[in-house]
């Protein structure tokens, strides 16, 4: 049997030790498990009333460039987008995104359920919206007809694997501050953004205008547990109240906190982003110029996307070693590296996919 749990197809290599499948079927970092594990003893006041909190929220501002952030931990990260976008937004505004934002895509409705809202998304050859896809939206402000746009979300890294640079969202953080909006960032893959770019985190997200952010620490290492980071503090005036009514308010905090921690104090969160997406990237040369392949953009960060000749070829990959399709009509899969994957690992997965291709031309 295969990882997708069908037939794999006879003579092929053994798949892989770890999957391709997300970076969120990785483990847990043993340096989050030790600190777990540390948390673990004696007792700590609930509801984020204990020392681990205090300081991994000290933590998450000083690697932000705002010591004075508000920052509400949360249980994961489609109840920290929840809570982000319902303390910026009335029932009748709405959130203009790209159309591969996993807000729109990947939350089953969640944002428009919780906050009452309407998504506006906005087609992108890449993942990345552009200043000037937001001005068409403007033209309906004040008429009582239509959604009032209100915030502006983008994702970083995006769901295509790619990266915005800092230019780039402050340009768009200038026309939403310039129109009434707020700039929100989905972070789940903040530190594979921050490897990649070799930049100080608070020059694409703070300093470049962001107002709320989403700060993932799941696909970084962690076990469980995400962040909703208010660069402007009064924005955040109503969180503990929101995060509560969307049952994201962790009881024993301490474990949240404690995982950000040990992500946090020594970089151990970038160093291993930086590890991933290394991975992608061998992972992309070793599949360059094998026969019905087409790694069809250069990654940026730790997501491989590939063309396969067939819907069949996809179907094989995925019993041998589960991958997301990505376009199906293209028959394009999407592979994700992580913290745990080796240079082992990603040469067996790309001579199984290299062989499947090869029995598909």
């Amino acid at each position: 049997m295969g990882q997708g749990g069908g037939p794999a197809p006879a003579g092929l290599p053994a798949p892989p030790g770890t999957s391709f499948a997300s970076d969120n079927a990785a483990g847990v970092l043993p340096e989050v498990i030790d600190a777990l594990a540390a948390a673990n003893h004696g007792s700590a006041l609930a509801y984020g009333a204990d020392p681990w909190t205090a300081r991994a929220a000290a933590l998450v501002g000083g690697v932000l460039g705002r010591p004075d952030a508000e920052v509400a931990f949360c249980w994961g990260g489609t109840g920290a987008n929840v809570v982000g976008l319902q303390c910026l937004l009335r029932p009748w505004e709405a959130v203009i995104c790209p159309d591969t934002a996993h807000i729109h895509v990947d939350e089953c409705g969640a944002p428009e359920r919780f906050t009452g809202c309407k998504l506006l998304a906005v087609p992108t050859p890449d993942g990345k919206l552009r200043p000037e896809q937001i001005e068409p939206f403007l033209a309906v402000v004040g008429d009582e007809h239509h959604v009032q746009p209100r915030v502006v979300s983008i994702t970083q890294s995006t769901e295509s694997g790619t990266l915005y640079r800092p230019e780039e969202v402050a340009g768009l953080a200038e026309v939403a501050h310039g129109n009434g909006l707020h700039l929100h960032l989905d972070g789940a893959r903040l530190a594979n953004a921050a490897a990649a770019l070799g930049a100080d985190v608070a020059s694409f997200t703070a300093d470049a205008g962001v107002d709320v952010l989403t700060f993932g620490a799941t696909k970084a290492g962690a076990m469980y547990g995400e962040a909703v980071v208010f660069l402007r503090p009064e924005l955040g005036r109503d969180v503990r109240f929101v995060r509560k009514q969307a049952a994201q308010l962790p009881s024993k905090m301490r474990f949240v906190a404690a995982q950000f921690e040990a992500l946090l104090a020594d970089g151990l969160w970038v160093r291993a982003a930086a590890h991933a997406n290394a991975m992608a990237a061998r992972l992309a040369e070793r599949l360059a110029g094998a026969p019905g392949v087409v790694v069809t953009r250069r990654p940026e960060v730790n997501a491989v996307f590939v063309r396969l000749p067939s819907a069949a070829a996809v179907a094989d990959l995925q019993a041998w070693s589960f991958v997301w399709a990505w376009d199906v009509a293209r028959h394009e899969v999407r592979a994700m590296t992580s913290f745990a994957t080796t240079d082992a690992d990603v040469d067996a997965f790309a001579a199984g996919l290299a062989a499947i291709a090869a029995r598909h031309l």
